[in-house]
């Protein structure tokens, strides 16, 4: 039987949403954020020890008893859709949902697992897994190997590992957390659009083992499928942001003594992004929904997510389209904000897999021909 997920935020999220905004508003303007990418530093940290040690927000994932909120993946959803909005250069998606995602799918808690997760919540380690952006829950892992207790290996196009205080690696010989200043571990940061990418090299690098090779891959698809599920929400912040700002442009820009907005042509293009847009909510809340409650089997959360990316990837990316065309000539240049949501919806549509490959697994789930 299909589980029916509940699209209604709670009250719990309206307050976290409300708080969330209010601290972006004040720690992530955009003058901060741009101010920020033209430092070339890896990630807001200031921002980011509010978010983590002010508010508790990395922990959302992790139970009580390691040390996190207990909440989940509909807590953490709205995080990320106020951090998408702001486009904040945070590795919250990375460190807060996939990291802890991953460990917690491993089927024995070690104690060396529930020490990452205490430091993870707490905000203090950032932990990212090694592997590239646009892996898709279920792609193989890439190939590192163990030789004579050391990891050798290239992982190319990981996202935040430039800021990242470990890194958890899938060898053939289980998964492992290997400090990123380690002998034997460079990481190379790369030219990407909007999300910090590096590339990994091990060179006989050296980590503790969390798990062994059986227990890794199920853990690492489980991690990419909350990342690829929470993406949905991030795709919603930014998406909203665009049209949000976009309608108030036309507003309050004339030309021939009427607002831009009262022309019929945008008002057409203006109403249906909205509709677009609006399409975006339901499909990344049931996302989330499915992923915290676990209701109908793995297959309906799988099949949640899959839906989300195919709808919110081109939406997220038409939105910011749409807001650098009718910004004109003021959406075109470095100082406005508009081109960095552009970039980073582009970045987001091929994190994960991208709206392609999910669309071949809502094919195979539902059982359709495949696109």
């Amino acid at each position: 039987m299909s589980a029916t997920p509940s699209l209604l935020a709670t009250e719990t999220e309206d307050d976290l949403r409300a708080a969330v905004r209010s601290l972006l508003t004040t720690h992530s303007a955009a003058d901060r954020v741009l101010a920020r990418a033209e430092s070339g530093a890896a990630y807001d940290r200031e921002l980011w020890k509010t978010l983590t040690g002010s508010m508790g927000l990395a922990g959302l994932l992790v139970p009580e008893a390691d040390g996190g909120q207990g909440a989940g993946h509909r807590e953490a959803a709205v995080v990320v859709e106020e951090l998408g909005r702001a486009v904040a250069p945070v590795p919250y998606l990375t460190g807060a949902v996939v990291t802890p995602a991953t460990l917690l799918a491993l089927p024995e808690r070690t104690a060396e697992v529930s020490a990452l997760l205490a430091e993870v919540a707490a905000g203090t380690t950032v932990a990212v897994l090694a592997v590239p952006l646009t892996a898709a829950p279920g792609d193989p892992l890439p190939e590192v190997t163990t030789d004579g207790g050391g990891l050798h290996g290239t992982v190319r196009s990981v996202a935040d590992a430039a800021g990242a205080d470990v890194l958890l690696v899938a060898a053939d010989s289980g998964l492992y957390a290997v400090p990123a200043g380690a002998p034997g571990v460079t990481v190379t940061p790369l030219t990407a659009l909007a999300r910090p990418l590096a590339a990994v090299q091990l060179d006989g690098a050296r980590g503790t083992l969390l798990a062994p090779a059986a227990d890794a891959a199920p853990a690492v698809r489980a991690g990419l499928l909350s990342g690829a599920g929470l993406l949905a929400s991030e795709q919603l912040g930014l998406a909203e942001w665009c049209l949000t700002e976009t309608v108030r442009h036309l507003k309050d820009r004339h030309q021939f003594n009427r607002p831009l907005g009262s022309f019929q042509a945008l008002k057409h293009r203006l109403a249906q992004l909205w509709l677009d847009v609006a399409g975006i909510r339901p499909a990344a809340t049931a996302a989330a929904d499915l992923l915290a409650t676990g209701e109908g089997g793995p297959a309906e959360a799988q099949l949640a997510v899959a839906v989300a990316q195919v709808y919110a990837s081109p939406v997220a990316v038409r939105a910011a389209e749409e807001a650098l065309q009718l910004h004109g000539g003021i959406g075109m240049t470095w100082e406005h904000p508009v081109h960095l949501y552009l970039k980073r919806a582009k970045g987001d549509s091929v994190a994960f897999g991208g709206a392609g490959r999910h669309g071949q697994e809502v094919a195979r789930l539902a059982e359709l021909p495949a696109p």
